[in-house]
Order: C-alpha cells, then structure tokens, then sequence
C-alpha cells in the first residue's frame, strides 16, 4: 500500500492531484491517507509524528510524505529502505528519527525526472511517481542512485514539545511515553500535570498526561481542550520532572 503524509491540509486540490498521480502510475494499489494536517512547514514536528506512527504497517508499505517547505531549492531528494518500509519525500530530516530508531536504512537519491517538473509541487510531479512506481514494482534501474545516509539534524532522542494538536484539543508530544516514568511531572506553560491511565481517572476539567495510543506522551483535559485550558501552540516545550 502507499500511506500519504503530509502539510497540504484535506481542503483544496493537492491530495487529490497525488492521488491521481498515484493511480495513474500504480491503479493496484491501495492508497492510505494517514495524515494530512501535520503541522504546516514543521519538518522536526513531522518526523517525530511519523516515526510513531508506522508501527501499524506492514513491510513493503510505501509512505509518501511531503512537507518540504523548501521545495524548488537545491535540497535533495530521498528514496529510504528502512526496515523493510519504503519512505519517499524531500531530504530535510524528516525521515531521520525513523532512521536513527532503525536497524536497516538503505539511503538512496532520485535520478529520475518527470518531463514536466514544477518548481512548487515535486509531491505530484517528482515524489508521487516514484513511491507509485516502489509500490508497483516497476521501478527502473536508473531511477533512484544509493548514496549515504542523509546528515543527521542533530535532534534530541525525545523531543519534549508538543508536536501536534487534534480538534478535541489534545497536545501530542514528540516523546515516547515509555522514556519517562508514571510518576514523572509534567510542567507547562506554569502548569503541572501528573500522569493518568485514561481520561475517566481524572475529574472533568483536570488536566494530565498519559500515553496515547501510538506510545507518545499527549497532554489532555477530561472533557475538555488541553491547548485552550492550558494556553499550549505546537512547538511548545515542557519539562520532565522526577522522570
């Protein structure tokens, strides 16, 4: 299958013209959109997302993953084997944390080009047909050239900030929740929050933390909105106290 990741948002034509793309190139295959509202140009928010959420996807699964705000510039391109799953985007980092997690990474640049490339969306007209072509198995000898893995950003191993915000107000960390202990403290923005199994062990209206269900730390609010209550924005950072 091929899993869209990506900025572009669900409004608009750009999912669309992908995925017209993708079942041109590759009609077989089943086409999965995992994510679309990944935090505009954030491409360290986006790589700590996606590197928690491949878990559920087979080998040979194709993610497609564009958010490239330097789209159209001198940065390279990236088609990377790792452990077994197949991801294709702009070289920018945004596959280095599934990388430094991985046992197996085989690192390759894209050769080939489209007759007609623009120069503000190389996810339909550059990324799509390759990651279309890796599903198919018609990928050609000279499309992609294997080089050394892609400079490391320079990342911590968890990223204690929140990464992403869903429409009940949810704060998704990009740290694993099994990095830190259940007695850990959480502090934010003045606030501390201690750890819960689930929303129903806190009273409506507290605050806390608790492991979601891709294994990050997410800060909630029974019955409420954790960013509002709590005046959180992505990129927010926390700290970690007794964890």
């Amino acid at each position: 299958m091929i899993v869209l990741f990506t900025d572009f948002g669900y409004q608009g034509p750009y999912v669309g013209q992908m995925k017209a793309v993708l079942h041109q190139h590759a009609p077989a295959e089943p086409v999965v959109d995992l994510m679309h509202d990944v935090p505009a140009f954030d491409i360290r928010a986006a790589a700590f997302l996606l590197a928690a959420m491949i878990r559920e996807f087979p080998m040979d699964t194709v993610f497609l993953c564009v958010i490239d705000p330097a789209v159209g510039s001198d940065r390279e391109t990236a088609a990377v084997k790792i452990d077994g799953r197949w991801f294709v985007g702009p070289d920018n980092g945004l596959f280095s944390v599934v990388t430094k997690r991985a046992d197996q990474v085989q690192w390759h640049h894209i050769r080939w080009r489209p007759e007609r490339l623009t120069s503000s969306f190389h996810g339909r007209d550059l990324f799509a047909p390759i990651a279309a072509r890796i599903a198919a198995g018609t990928l050609r000898e000279n499309d992609l050239v294997t080089c050394a893995p892609s400079t490391d950003p320079g990342w911590p191993e968890e990223y204690a900030a929140a990464v992403y915000i869903d429409h009940y107000g949810n704060v998704m960390s990009g740290m694993r929740a099994d990095a830190i202990s259940q007695q850990a403290v959480i502090q934010i923005n003045g606030q501390r929050l201690h750890h819960a199994r689930t929303f129903s062990e806190v009273p409506v209206g507290r605050a806390f933390w608790y492991e979601n269900s891709i294994g990050l730390v997410e800060l909630a609010v029974n019955q409420g909105s954790a960013a509002r209550v709590l005046g959180i924005e992505v990129g927010m950072p926390f700290t970690v106290r007794g964890g």
